[in-house]
Order: structure tokens, then C-alpha cells, then sequence
């Protein structure tokens, strides 16, 4: 649509609640969920023109994650995870109606250990992740650990050491069973842990980060039918990746055992820029996008040159409150047969 100039509509929902994770059903496409920083979780049945709140018996009004399950489906619609602040972790298995706690998470031994940087007092689950291939689930903490569940959330097992700290990203493959892919704030402290890949259901995880020249990352994605083939978004460090004082960010891209090489062609001049969120096209397998301070970017050829979406960008996203949580999500659907 862009390359014909295509003008964008730009439609805005939720503004005032501070929306700070989406995900979508994959069973029944226009329905979504929308965590918030501190205002509770909302759902919508027509692909988010309109929404309204769910999860009014979860006892947290900051949610951190939500994703649904690709694999486990209740009538029409698919199990929902939803991870809030301070590490508790639930699930509906009625389309959000009603939801249930892992509770046995906060009795792992690793909890107390469990800390976010800028408010230590407190944690959060920063992403859940499920392995179509086994029905295994993982979800990474912020920051602390990764821990896992191989029985549907009966048991879960404890983070342990080698496992990533601090995990933005958790990312499994439809055809690559077992895979783990984490983007992480490790490499910032640790070189070379910028990037993990575990190739046996976290077990045991792998240093997969040669080429990058920035060390703390925030978004990933894997090509839908490459999973050798990767996107990156990183900064040299959380400050340079959130401040839009001092913001300095790049996009990597790496292809089977190539190291990460830095794309630009297309994307905004990296200073000032602050850290991207990335996304897939869903139909699409070439096309990816990127959301920043300065807007969103697609690119039609599978990461390596990008071009700006024809959107009118207020020009209040370039200074984004650097202590804002997660600064922002991304969501690339195909809804009534468009994007």
C-alpha cells in the first residue's frame, strides 16, 4: 500500500490508560487483549475499535504481558496468559470471562532474588512465550530469571544459572521444536549474552550474539518461515535505549550462521531514536515493521531496507517520558482481509 503513497488513517483507542502490552487470538482474529500500567486489562471483539475491561477479579492493575496460546483452545477461542507486576502470572480458559493463578511461581526459590532495576522494590513477567511443537510454556522475568512449565502449569520449574537474567523478548518457531530465542539486557554486564538460544526447551541456552556491537536489546523477531533468520533492536544501554535525550538505537539483522550486521538504509538517523519495537507481517513473509519515537517503518525485503509509513506522527512521540514502562508494543494483523 505505501509504495503507492497510500495515506494512513490514524485511529487512537486506550490513549489515556497507558496500553503497554497487545496480543491477538489466532483463532479468532478480532479478538484482542491490551494490558495497561495500571488501569487493568481490556479486550476487544471487533480488532480494537472498541474495547472494554476484562479481569476485573485479578487482584494487579498493572499488566506486563498477555499472549495466547497458539496450541490450546476452549470453544472458539484460545487460552490466555496474562503476567502482571510483582511476578503473578494467570490464565483464562473461558475467552477472559474468568481467570486462575499460577500460584505456585511466587513459591519457586529463585523469587526472592527477583528485582526490577528502576524500582527494585518490585518485578514483573515481562513476556510468555509457547512452544506450538510440545505445548511447553515459558515466561521471563523482569529481571531475575526464565522459568518454564512442560505440563500446561501443574509444575513450573526455577530459573537456574546460564538462563537469561533479564529477557525482554522470549520467542519460540513452529519449525524449530524446542528453540528458545531471547533478547536480553544481559550483554550489558555479561558480553556476548545479548542474545540466548536454547535448543533443548531451556535446559541449557547458548551465546548467540557475535556481530553486535550494542549490548542491550528490547525487540526480536524470526522470519515465520526462516527461523535462521533474525531481527534485532538494541542500544548500548537502557538509558540511551528509553531517553530520548540521549537515544541511540539500531536495528540488527543476522541469516543462518552469519554473524548480526547492522541494517540502516531506510530507518531514521540512529541518535535521538529510541528503541524500537519490531513485528512480522503475518501473510506476508518478507515484511517486517519497526515502531519508534520518530514512526513506524516497514520494510518489504526481509529487514534489510526499510521505509517510513505515510502516518501522521504527533510530534509529542518523539519525547516519550523516559520512566514510563515499557515504552511501547507492537501488532501486525490481518483483519476482514486487510492490515
Amino acid at each position: 500500500m505505501d509504495e503507492l503513497k497510500t495515506k494512513y488513517k490514524l485511529l487512537s483507542h486506550l490513549e489515556v490508560l497507558n496500553p503497554v502490552c497487545i496480543a491477538n487470538d489466532p483463532f479468532m482474529p478480532n479478538r484482542l487483549y491490551c494490558g495497561t500500567d495500571g488501569h487493568g486489562l481490556w479486550m476487544s471483539d471487533d480488532g480494537g475499535d472498541s474495547w472494554k475491561r476484562i479481569g476485573e477479579d485479578i487482584p494487579e492493575s498493572i499488566f506486563t504481558s498477555v499472549f495466547v496460546s497458539p496450541t490450546r483452545k476452549n470453544g472458539d477461542y484460545g487460552t490466555v496468559y496474562a503476567g502482571t507486576d510483582r511476578s503473578a502470572l494467570f490464565y483464562s480458559i473461558d475467552a477472559g470471562q474468568s481467570w486462575s493463578e499460577w500460584e505456585e511461581i511466587k513459591a519457586l526459590p529463585s523469587y526472592s532474588r527477583w528485582s526490577f532495576p528502576p524500582n527494585p522494590q518490585t518485578h514483573n513477567v515481562r513476556m510468555i512465550a509457547e512452544d506450538s511443537s510440545n505445548g511447553n510454556i515459558y515466561a521471563s522475568i523482569e529481571a531475575g530469571a526464565v522459568i518454564r512449565t512442560q505440563n500446561g502449569g501443574e509444575h513450573w520449574l526455577d530459573t537456574k544459572e546460564g538462563n537469561p537474567l533479564d529477557a525482554h523478548i522470549l520467542l519460540t518457531h513452529p519449525k524449530a521444536p524446542n528453540r528458545i530465542y531471547a533478547a536480553c539486557s544481559d550483554g550489558v554486564d555479561q558480553p556476548g549474552r545479548s542474545v540466548l538460544l536454547s535448543h533443548d526447551g531451556g535446559e541449557t541456552w547458548v551465546h548467540f550474539s557475535d556481530g553486535l556491537e550494542h549490548r542491550y536489546m528490547l525487540s526480536m523477531v524470526v522470519s515465520k518461515d526462516d527461523p535462521d533468520m533474525m531481527l534485532v533492536s538494541a542500544s548500548a544501554g537502557a538509558i540511551n535505549a528509553y531517553d530520548p535525550s540521549v537515544a541511540e538505537s539500531y536495528i540488527y539483522r543476522k541469516e543462518k550462521d552469519q554473524p548480526w550486521k547492522k541494517v540502516e538504509q531506510g530507518l531514521p538517523v540512529a541518535k535521538g531514536t529510541m528503541i524500537s519495537n519490531l513485528a512480522a507481517d503475518p501473510n506476508d513473509y518478507n515484511t517486517f515493521y519497526a515502531l519508534n519515537n520518530r514512526g513506524l517503518f516497514r520494510s518489504s525485503d526481509r529487514g534489510k531496507t526499510w521505509h517510513a509509513l505515510s502516518v501522521d506522527w504527533d510530534k509529542r512521540h518523539l519525547q516519550h517520558a523516559p520512566q514510563r514502562r515499557h515504552r511501547s508494543a507492537l501488532l501486525v494483523m490481518d483483519w476482514k482481509g486487510e492490515l
